[in-house]
């Protein structure tokens, strides 16, 4: 059972950053989900995300706020919701206030340069300023980092985001409900990583118990 926002949601948007770690297609299929249940999406991509792209899908995103609209909004296949995008460079946006009341952040890939930054409370740019923002205000910060394997450092600025309330929500996908394509597999995530909001949007086969037999 897929479940929309209720009204109360409808001024509150979610927003999403985007850094430049591997793994765009998560950041793509959370946008299609959360804007197909109608949600409000303030997107912000970081200066290493245009470098993704071309890595990636030997694609250019276009730097103009408008194009860039077009631009996710084509990625994602999906053209309800409300979707606004935001330069990185402008700190001085809405989400870049503790008075924008947030749902909460995703970010996702996160990189563990973005990592570092959060948790030294470095805010360079709107991405990392939004962030820290939502720690501040004690609100929901959910970091969903693509990398591997971690470094001792990683670990420690990861558990120093914990320790300060973000929620951690590596990109490990599972295989028990029977994942067929790569979009299942992100979907897993993705549906994990929006599970820390209280949002359930995304179509998944959930575990619903059972006995697993073990030999020993």
């Amino acid at each position: 059972m897929i479940s929309v926002p209720d009204l109360n949601h409808s001024d509150r948007p979610v927003i999403l950053g985007v850094s430049g770690a591997s793994g765009l297609i998560y950041a793509v299929r959370a946008l299609k989900f959360l804007l197909k249940a109608h949600y409000t999406v303030e997107l912000v991509a970081s200066k290493a995300t245009y470098q993704v792209w071309k890595a990636e899908q030997d694609i250019q995103m276009p730097a103009d706020l408008d194009k860039q609209e077009l631009f996710w909004r084509e990625q994602a296949n999906e053209l309800g919701g409300k979707l606004i995008c935001h330069s990185a460079t402008n700190v001085g946006a809405g989400i870049a206030s503790g008075s924008c009341r947030a749902l909460g952040m995703v970010v996702m890939p996160c990189s563990m340069s973005t990592v570092a930054k959060i948790a030294a409370g470095l805010s360079s740019d709107l991405l990392e300023r939004s962030a820290d923002v939502q720690l501040k205000e004690g609100r929901k910060l959910i970091l969903v980092p693509r990398e591997t394997p971690f470094s001792l450092i990683h670990l420690r600025n990861l558990t120093a985001l914990a320790e300060a309330g973000a929620r951690i929500v590596p990109a490990i996908p599972a295989w028990y409900h029977q994942p067929q394509t790569i979009e299942d597999l992100a979907d897993f995530v993705v549906a994990r990583a929006l599970d820390q909001l209280d949002i359930d949007c995304v179509p998944l086969n959930r575990w619903q118990g059972g006995s697993v037999n073990e030999s020993r």
